[in-house]
């Protein structure tokens, strides 16, 4: 759902995304092969909007919906005393399934 704020005029001002078309937008962007301007050009939005997005969603401000495959384990990775980002975990996994096959 698309809500679209107007002027008298007529003319837009301003989109508001709810989050979990902007999660669902995001998880888009991170499959397998593609690529961020494609995305954003198909959903009608600039790709720094979503780029954008991708940040919140890094930095656990935007949850992103449980991957349409399932999943038999997850691994956790630490860097530094760090854990890693959801979406970093995602890419990775992402990763991991191209070069496994």
């Amino acid at each position: 759902m698309e809500l679209l704020a107007t002027r008298k005029s007529g003319r837009e001002v301003h989109r508001q995304w709810p989050d979990d078309v902007k999660a669902q937008i995001v998880s888009e962007s991170l499959r397998p092969g593609a690529m961020v301007n494609e995305v954003a050009e198909r959903q009608g939005l600039k790709p720094n909007h979503l780029s954008t997005w991708r940040t919140m969603a890094r930095r656990g401000k935007l949850v992103l919906p449980a991957p349409e495959d399932a999943v038999e384990f997850a691994a956790v990775i630490v860097v530094n005393g760090h854990r890693q980002s959801q979406i970093d975990l995602l890419m990775l996994w992402n990763y991991s399934r191209q070069t496994n096959g």
